[in-house]
């Protein structure tokens, strides 16, 4: 038996649901609840691999500079991680500076950022951490791979549109 009173979307905004697709509501809802969750564990991850003191932003930055194990330009870990502001990755090179876990050096008039030995082995800590507390658990869904990155292609082209919606925004 169907109970007519069942519930609807699971959203966190109703009157947002009750537009023209209620499941973008059901999606964002979803983005909310996994980039906290997603924050919250890179937090505690980069902390059980030794450094506690880093916000999510920074540990963002500090995998980008990583990654490649190439020197990257201040314009381009903006670009890469979609950061507008870029007082914010400033702030956050500065801080891993600080930490010894970056350094920069001149390529011209372009300050190029590396991650320092500590830097990486930071990074190497917390991989390795990821795939004994995270990557089982995801496999053990069932989920093949070949979804994740679909899904994650899916997320990347959606992102678009937010960002065009957010110009558009800005201009009226």
């Amino acid at each position: 038996m169907l109970q007519s009173d069942a519930p609807g979307p699971i959203v966190s905004s109703a009157h947002l649901a009750s537009g023209g697709l209620p499941a973008l509501s059901e999606f964002e809802f979803g983005l909310i609840l996994a980039s906290h969750a997603f924050h919250r564990w890179i937090v505690r991850g980069m902390a059980a691999a030794g450094l506690s003191d880093l916000s999510p932003t920074d540990i963002f930055v500090l995998h980008s500079i990583h990654h490649r194990s190439k020197p990257k330009r201040l314009a381009d870990i903006c670009l890469v991680l979609n950061i507008e502001d870029t007082h914010v990755v400033t702030y956050s090179v500065k801080k891993l500076e600080r930490l010894k876990l970056v350094a920069s050096s001149r390529a011209g008039k372009e300050k190029m950022i590396s991650a320092t030995e500590a830097g990486s082995k930071a990074c190497e800590r917390y991989r390795a951490l990821r795939e004994a507390l995270l990557v089982g658990p995801v496999a053990s869904l069932g989920l093949e791979p070949e979804t994740l990155s679909r899904l994650a292609s899916q997320m990347r082209t959606l992102s678009g549109y937010y960002d065009q919606a957010t110009r558009s925004a800005a201009s009226l």
